[in-house]
């Protein structure tokens, strides 16, 4: 399961710290799944998170949608934008989440 792996990768911390956000300040559930950790809210799923090789990479499943003021974001696929994380920054995350739960209210 990819969150035993996540647990025991060398950015363990970093996963920990980002996944303490979703879960602590927003109350999002987590679902562990074979290749992804996906957090959710009462209305739909909102994003996932893994360790890579540079850290952590959140994926926005509505990410086109969102604005991009810190300039991060990565992908060009339809839907999906990715915030790739090397070192947290609560108020960056934050922003990200916040309009990701926005956005997934509009449905």
């Amino acid at each position: 399961m990819q969150f035993d792996i996540d647990m025991k990768s060398e950015h363990k911390m970093l996963f920990s710290s980002a996944r303490k956000i979703l879960l602590e300040d927003y109350s999002l559930k987590e679902t562990k799944k074979d290749r992804i950790t996906t957090y959710s809210d009462d209305i739909g799923g909102i994003c996932h998170m893994r360790t890579m090789k540079h850290g952590i990479d959140i994926g926005f499943l509505k990410g086109v949608r969102m604005k991009d003021e810190y300039g991060v974001l990565t992908g060009s696929g339809k839907v999906m934008r990715v915030l790739p994380i090397t070192e947290l920054d609560v108020a960056q995350v934050q922003y990200y989440v916040d309009q990701a739960i926005f956005i997934n209210s509009k449905k």
